[in-house]
């Protein structure tokens, strides 16, 4: 059953006001004071979940416009994709990273990067590959203003964080920082930069697993679209 397009457009517009509130020094500060650290990354990420969630069944039930048919390729691209998103999330939050979205500004050790190491932002590496893959399968009008404007945000916010960093801790400060990172999947690894001292955290391993299965079992009851290929 499709609806009007001002549902979605209020539902992206709530989600993109959300999402100022890291960026807002003093918000942000009131809402830590009164939750914690940990309560206010937790219920953020509620209300992010929520949001997100909302945002898509809004884009399912805006008018229908096809720009282009689906094809089973698109649905492996997506089934193949969505294992390395999630597991870049897991690993990508409050793990020690001060130089991206959604890491701890303390802990971080520039001779041991840890996910940095792979990957200087995994959040938002996660975020273009969960929306691209998402925005070849869905051809519809809706679909795509979502999931192309995600994609875009992600790979110009990787851009604007490392050039904002740059000019809050100076430049010297930010290449002894990033010294072991890079931007591209494992390039400071493939250049000699970083040699990893231990393997992956076997708890965050298991979470990722865990939250995928879970995804995709609920991707049907939730969302309204079977998952499979």
């Amino acid at each position: 059953m499709t609806g009007t397009w001002a549902e979605f457009f209020v539902a992206f517009a709530v989600f993109m006001a959300a999402h100022r509130i890291p960026t807002a020094p003093r918000s942000k500060a009131v809402l830590q004071a009164r939750l914690g650290a940990r309560g206010f990354t937790l219920a953020y990420s509620l209300l992010s979940t929520v949001l997100l969630i909302w945002l898509i069944v809004a884009a399912g039930r805006a008018p229908v416009v096809v720009l282009w048919d689906q094809a089973l390729w698109q649905r492996w691209l997506v089934n193949l994709a969505m294992p390395v998103a999630l597991g870049l999330a897991v690993f990508g939050i409050a793990a020690p990273n001060p130089l991206s979205f959604g890491g701890k500004s303390t802990g971080f050790d520039p001779d041991r990067p840890g996910i940095a190491g792979v990957l200087r932002h995994p959040l938002l590496w996660a975020l273009a590959l969960w929306s691209t893959a998402h925005l070849v399968v869905n051809g519809t009008l809706a679909h795509v203003l979502l999931f192309g404007s995600f994609a875009a945000f992600s790979v110009f916010g990787m851009v604007a964080i490392d050039r904002r960093n740059q000019r809050v801790m100076g430049r010297q400060r930010w290449d002894a920082l990033a010294k072991n990172t890079s931007v591209w999947p494992f390039e400071a690894l493939l250049a000699g930069r970083w040699h990893p001292q231990t393997g992956p955290s076997l708890w965050r391993l298991g979470a990722a697993v865990v939250i995928w299965a879970a995804v995709f079992h609920l991707h049907a009851p939730v969302i309204g679209v079977m998952p499979n290929p």
